[in-house]
């Protein structure tokens, strides 16, 4: 996953500079704890639909105001503070920037990635 080469592919495309004010970057993490309890995460095993997170890109970049949104996604198991999940969007002011990110993010936590946490003690958390 590099962050870098997914925005130098975006500012190399024609129209980029005439259509784009803001790019707005999403680097998910593997968390050290579990959302519900806090407690110690060892790892977490990650499942990704590529099909269905395509499309909710293509979806949101074509959103008004959008000039670009990409994404990469692993699958596997990760260790806290390794890379899973990397969304940019980019576009012509900060408004539709931000509203088409926040739609990305959801749609793609919610719709094509699942994960299980495995905690420090062995078990999966629930």
């Amino acid at each position: 996953m590099n962050v870098d080469a997914m925005l130098a592919e975006i500012k190399g495309r024609p129209g980029f500079a005439e259509h784009v004010g803001m790019l707005l970057v999403h680097n998910g993490v593997v968390r050290g704890w579990s959302r519900a309890g806090h407690e110690a995460v060892s790892s977490v095993s990650i499942t990704l639909d590529r099909d269905k997170l395509e499309a909710i890109r293509r979806e949101v970049e074509g959103r008004p105001g959008i000039f670009a949104a990409a994404c990469e996604g692993r699958e596997g198991t990760f260790q806290p503070g390794d890379d899973i999940l990397l969304l940019v969007v980019a576009g012509d002011v900060r408004e539709n920037v931000r509203a088409a990110m926040e739609e990305f993010l959801e749609r793609a936590k919610g719709e094509a990635v699942s994960k299980q946490e495995h905690l420090a003690d062995g078990l999966p958390a629930e």
